[in-house]
């Protein structure tokens, strides 16, 4: 395989992923990003079966269970008492599979500590502007910097808001206010569960548990309020408590967790936007994760996308012959799954964010009765795992051995307690 020098615009999960598969591949990487600091935007994200099978290969996977928290099931409640979505992972026909709720930072330093180990270059403070390319290569152009050497490759991992695409970014009417919260023992929350209460489809409040950052002491979970992006300017001048009661008014078990609350500055409104970019390969370039492809959150899919495309990108690079048909490899493994839930997830979408009255009542009264009924519970399961149109086989991944994964957590776990007690 040809060695090739290799920039990556984006030092998040897509980003270092990517960097650290290729690294392994002995290809000459450097990681560029805007920050001084690079580090996670938002507060938890769920891995799914289809993201962990890359950790899995990268030997993460049993650190990110261990820093996260296992979630076997997702459980929607109406407001007025009724279930309407229930989903387990027991129902995907895998013995034991789960998914990981984890915070975005512990996701971030188990992916960077592995990239620092390998030593890899990481230029911080480069914000990018653009790229040219020539017979010699490909540049990064810097908002203040002077331009970077030359590339056989470039690799846009820098999220939705690319600069590599002009297009309009479809930006959709939902976004939601996140907080990453200590969860105390006695909370009225499974801590195995991601749990959500809907409004009609107007309003949804959540939480999801998502472990233990390195070197705190207690677990956290991520609190999340949907709210429409022309509705947050109100909601900035609206009293905190005024809001928390509206919160408290359709999930009174939600009061433990606003009363953590105490300053707006706790909040951050995080924006999403629906969009595929038409061309993710050019001259000496390619886009993965959210650059190439971004969606509602809804489905949970977005670092775990970006995983599975930085995993083809990394076979392109190892079976095709010239550097065009090695991109466009790693792009037609990808391409299919990424319009499918692109496609099912703008479809979802409105069952759970939207403000017309007709969505909410299809969820209610037709989808939620048929999820719980063979095959549509089994399609569930798998379009919520990622593994809806059977992603792995063609990318060379199977599903990670969720039996040993468990059996070794727990080992770990036990070995911490009985640890704790011999120094207490």
């Amino acid at each position: 395989m040809d060695r090739l020098s290799i920039a990556i615009a984006g030092c998040g999960p897509a980003g270092l992923a990517a960097a650290l598969l290729l690294d392994e591949q002995g290809h000459d990487v450097v990681i560029y990003d805007q920050f001084d600091e690079p580090g996670p935007v938002g507060s938890g994200l769920m891995i799914q079966p289809s993201g962990l099978a890359v950790l899995d290969q990268l030997g993460l996977a049993s650190e990110t269970l261990a820093r996260g928290a296992r979630i076997d099931a997702l459980l929607g409640i109406e407001e007025h008492g009724r279930v309407v979505l229930d989903a387990p992972y027991s129902k995907l026909g895998v013995k034991e599979a789960f998914g990981i709720g984890i915070h975005r930072a512990s996701l971030f330093g188990i992916l960077h500590d592995a990239a620092k180990a390998r030593g890899f270059a990481i230029e911080t403070g480069h914000a990018v502007a653009g790229s040219t390319a020539d017979s010699a290569g490909r540049r990064l152009t810097f908002a203040s910097r002077p331009r970077s050497p030359v590339f056989d490759l470039v690799v846009d991992a820098s999220g939705w808001q690319t600069l590599f695409d002009p297009d309009p970014k479809g930006v959709l009417e939902f976004g939601a206010l996140w907080a990453s919260l200590p969860a105390q023992p006695g909370d009225p929350f499974h801590g195995n569960l991601l749990e959500q209460r809907y409004r009609r489809a107007s309003q949804m409040v959540g939480v999801l548990p998502i472990g233990r950052r390195k070197g705190a002491k207690t677990p956290e979970v991520a609190f999340f309020w949907s709210l429409a992006r022309d509705a947050y300017a109100n909601w900035l001048d609206t009293p905190l408590d005024e809001w928390k009661a509206e919160v408290a008014a359709l999930w009174p078990d939600a009061r433990v967790l606003l009363d953590r609350i105490e300053r707006r500055e706790q909040l951050t409104f995080a924006r999403y936007a629906h969009r595929t970019l038409k061309h993710p390969v050019a001259d000496r370039m390619i886009a993965i994760g959210d650059a190439w492809h971004s969606a509602s959150p809804q489905l949970g899919q977005g670092a775990n996308m970006a995983l599975l495309d930085a995993w083809s990108l990394a076979r392109g690079l190892g079976e095709g012959r010239s550097l065009d048909e090695k991109l466009r490899l790693a792009v037609s493994w990808r391409r299919d799954h990424v319009w499918l839930y692109q496609w099912v997830t703008k479809l979802f979408t409105p069952l759970y964010q939207s403000n017309t009255a007709w969505h909410p009542a299809l969820r209610d009264w037709m989808l939620a009765p048929l999820s719980q009924i063979w095959p549509t519970s089994k399609i569930q399961a798998q379009l919520m795992s990622g593994l809806f149109g059977f992603p792995l086989p063609s990318l060379g991944l199977k599903i990670p051995d969720y039996e040993a994964l468990s059996a070794s957590d727990s080992a770990a776990r036990t070995r911490a307690i009985a640890s704790s007690l011999s120094h207490s």
